[in-house]
């Protein structure tokens, strides 16, 4: 067996933080409020956030586990050959990578969105088709493909600058804010007297709440992120669960203060009611005037940025792992001379997403959509593999360098495991609030057929593979009873 490639250990712990957060709150947590306020009402759309935090703290308990366990480029696939092989580890490789790949491609052409609000005049030139009745602009693709080149290049230079500016990013974001909702709250017309009713008045308060909680699995996508870097952690694996627990409290607070920034602005029914491009931007347009909008704009393109930067890197350290474990074409995991990053692969998810704002907004929102059963698949293999590996007692085929005796943890992971499969089925089962669409339903099958497609294709050359060659590729250790180096 040839010699395994690795990375260089490089990240330190508050950019891991970053990545963590950056990539959990993208563009929506700024553009999509009024469509929250709207289906739970301001209290039911922050109890939602909230609960939904929790529920993914307790999926993270799993994966504070297995990230100190297999400190290893991968993640969720890693995590799928441990508990289920390699097939299982193949589907979920597959839909990760399109998961993420499309997350960098939304984010790309959120940023064409943003500026269509603010400049509209100057996106709305070239017009060149139209698309599931959204217009295609040549300068929104311009601007959409610059943005996508400049985070390639960070990227490719190597994880210390990538890293840095995530950081950066960050505490902007957070900053922007925090500072964005005490100007709202201590504006004379605004203030917590706006967001009554606290329920929209046709749903109870549970149904409210549940239809925000349903979303919860998509709106934190991004943690799952921490994973694809155990292998370039330059501290201790053990430290990456609170750096996601941080990473998740502060995603859910940031959530929560920009629905309470919009329901504080002026009463949430008025600007409900006139469906708005950008609600938030509007409201706090009003309010705060350009100041105000600044401080939204300058909050929203750290959200899409982080969100740009945190994808590529995931997506691009999962297709280096899928190749180095030959599941993938081996160019994939080939690396840089002098930045000694996996330049392919971050070249290739920028490639792909350079596809994206060809087809217009409404159609990638379908990929986008279907893409959330990968998410949601990742979540069940991680929580199913830790449960298999928490132990009630020391038995019989207990390993200390494999098991760990943990009741309590044992049960978080099934919970979390049952959690991920209804999650699942939200998305699946006709009349959910989840449920995808006719379009994103099409565009998952077509996806499963090429997965199985690819499978068949690359099954030989896996089959060569003895399970302690896969396990080398993988895992960086032959016998799953070895200790971590």
């Amino acid at each position: 067996m040839k010699e395994r490639i690795t990375l260089k250990k490089s990240y330190k712990q508050h950019w891991v933080w970053a990545i963590a957060l950056g990539s959990s709150i993208g563009w929506g947590a700024f553009v999509q409020p009024t469509n929250w306020i709207a289906t739970a009402g301001p209290v039911g759309a922050m109890a939602g956030f909230g609960i939904g935090a929790l529920l993914m703290m307790l999926i993270a308990v799993s994966y504070g586990f297995l990230i100190r366990s297999f400190p290893v480029s991968g993640g969720e696939f890693a995590y799928a050959f441990i508990g289920l092989g390699k097939v299982h580890a193949f589907i979920c490789g597959w839909f990760l990578a399109l998961g993420y790949i499309c997350i960098v491609a939304l984010n790309a052409s959120a940023f064409a969105l943003m500026f269509k609000f603010i400049f509209p005049r100057f996106i709305e030139n070239i017009h060149m088709y139209q698309i599931a009745g959204w217009d295609v602009y040549g300068t929104e693709i311009i601007l959409a493909t610059f943005v996508l080149l400049i985070f390639g290049y960070f990227n490719i230079r190597g994880n210390g600058f990538s890293g840095k500016i995530q950081f950066i990013f960050c505490v902007v974001m957070v900053l922007s804010v925090i500072i964005l909702t005490f100007l709202v709250g201590v504006q004379p017309e605004a203030g917590l007297a706006n967001i009554h009713p606290l329920f929209p008045v046709e749903k109870t308060a549970l149904a409210a709440i549940i239809s925000i909680i349903a979303i919860a699995p998509w709106a934190y996508v991004g943690f799952d992120n921490v994973p694809q870097l155990a292998e370039e952690f330059s501290f201790s694996s053990k430290k990456a669960f609170n750096l996601i627990i941080i990473a998740l409290f502060f995603a859910g607070l940031l959530y929560i203060l920009m629905i309470l920034a919009t329901s504080m602005a002026l009463p949430w029914n008025d600007f409900i009611s006139k469906q708005l491009l950008w609600g938030t931007g509007t409201v706090v347009k009003n309010l705060l005037g350009n100041f105000g909008l600044i401080i939204l704009v300058i909050a929203v393109s750290m959200g899409i940025f982080t969100g740009l930067n945190g994808f590529i890197v995931s997506s691009s350290r999962l297709l280096f792992a899928m190749s180095r474990a030959k599941f993938v074409p081996k160019i994939f995991s080939k690396l840089h001379p002098k930045y000694n990053t996996p330049y392919i692969s971050i070249l290739f998810t920028i490639l792909i997403s350079l596809l994206a704002p060809w087809f217009g907004r409404q159609a990638l929102t379908w990929v986008v959509d279907m893409s959330s059963i990968g998410v949601t698949i990742a979540y069940f293999y991680t929580c199913f593999t830790a449960y298999k590996l928490f132990k009630w007692n020391m038995g019989p085929d207990y390993l200390p360098s494999l098991h760990e005796i943990s009741p309590i943890k044992k049960v978080l992971a099934g919970i979390g495991t049952i959690v991920s499969i209804l999650f699942l089925g939200l998305l699946l089962i006709p009349g959910s609030p989840a449920f995808l669409g006719f379009e994103s339903r099409v565009a998952l099958a077509i996806w499963i057929l090429l997965g199985i497609g690819f499978y068949l294709i690359k099954r030989r050359d896996l089959n060569t593979l003895s399970e302690s060659d896969l396990n080398y590729l993988i895992l960086g250790k032959s016998d799953l009873s070895q200790k971590n180096s």
